[in-house]
């Protein structure tokens, strides 16, 4: 008999998250399970890697019964460690989450946990992120367990082309449904609000709020979710702007 699928879980928001043990336990119906997770939350690291200290994983005490490492690193550093000498063998498979929060929109872009996802894909393995729109520590994973093992079914099935990974966002409350969607063009008005500590030195905190800039769009991710349909967006490591590059191409240079 063919051995069971290597899969490796991970997220952003550190190894005591309650939703990175929802992950573990619905993806031990489906293989052999390993995790590793930053010590600590790395919510909005995206893509970073770790180039200036030594990275280091720890075994820790196991998930559900899945061996579980700690890394001070962030959470492509940990896709990266799985894929390079870590474990005896190579993940199958990488599942990011679930995240504490949405990361619906431009939100990819910062996102550690689909920076997970897409190293992952990277790699040339399915690779999905998974994120919850509730960002409360105690946040309800039971409707989105159900998700998350009906989506991770799909991609056993069909399979996902490579260098695409699959960002899928699952509404607070009962899902209607899923829908197939396309990531909502909208962005992060970032505004920081100077302040001044006790000893009298100013500081920036990170404020600001989401400009959506296709509220009746119903194609997109946050329509969708707004709706309590969980949404389901097809990410690509390709970044080219292929209208662009139709245009430049009569450009005098």
């Amino acid at each position: 008999m063919a051995d069971k699928p290597y899969i490796l879980v991970t997220n952003d928001d550190g190894i005591h998250a309650g939703g990175l043990r929802a992950l573990v336990e619905v993806m031990q119906f489906f293989g052999d399970v390993v995790v590793i997770s930053s010590e600590v939350s790395m919510s909005g690291k995206a893509c970073g890697i770790t180039v200036d200290q030594p990275l280091r994983a720890t075994p820790v005490e196991n998930i559900h019964g899945a061996p579980t490492y700690k890394s001070n690193g962030t959470p492509v550093d940990s896709v990266k460690l799985s894929f390079n000498n870590l474990f005896d063998r190579t993940p199958d498979y990488v599942v990011s989450g679930i995240n504490h929060g949405a990361n619906t929109s431009i939100s990819v872009i910062y996102s550690g946990t689909m920076g997970a996802a897409i190293e992952g894909s990277l790699h040339g393995v399915p690779s999905i992120g998974f994120s919850l729109d509730d960002f409360a520590p105690d946040a309800d994973f039971s409707k989105a367990k159900i998700i998350v093992a009906k989506v991770f079914q799909s991609v056993l099935d069909n399979g996902i082309p490579p260098f695409t990974c699959l960002n899928v966002n699952v509404p607070k409350g009962k899902p209607k449904g899923i829908k197939v969607c396309r990531q909502t063009h909208g962005k992060w008005v970032e505004e920081f609000e100077k302040r001044t500590d006790p000893h009298g030195r100013e500081y920036h905190w990170l404020a600001g709020y989401f400009k959506n800039f296709e509220e009746e769009a119903a194609e997109t991710d946050i329509y969708a979710l707004q709706n309590n349909y969980v949404s389901i967006v097809p990410v690509s490591v390709d970044m080219t702007c292929y209208k662009t590059l139709d245009e430049l191409k009569d450009w005098t240079f």
